[in-house]
């Protein structure tokens, strides 16, 4: 059996990962439902759609650069938020008519 005993986690390190965990949910959400508004730039030939991706790319860039700095963990858990935010964004916009 696995001893986990040198794993200590208090309630602060939970409520840190769980806030990390909601802050890439948070970030993934506003990350791929801009996308829609990306695409309607794009396909009306706008070319504030081309500032709108790069602030996209820039601001996720970023969000994962801070979890770079504050850990494996934080990293992981702040990536799986953002993919559950796709999974979210990209079901309710298969279930639109």
């Amino acid at each position: 059996m696995t001893d986990f005993s040198g794993f200590d986690l208090s309630l602060v390190d939970v409520v840190r990962l769980l806030a990390v965990l909601a802050a890439g949910y948070g970030a993934g959400l506003v990350h791929f439902a801009t996308l829609e508004t990306v695409a309607r730039r794009i396909a009306g030939g706008r070319l504030s759609a081309v500032a709108l991706q790069i602030g996209r790319l820039a601001a996720l860039g970023l969000f994962l650069f801070l979890l770079v700095k504050l850990g494996a963990i934080e990293l992981l858990l702040g990536s799986a938020g953002i993919m559950l935010a796709r999974s979210r964004v990209l079901a309710r916009v298969r279930a639109e008519p």
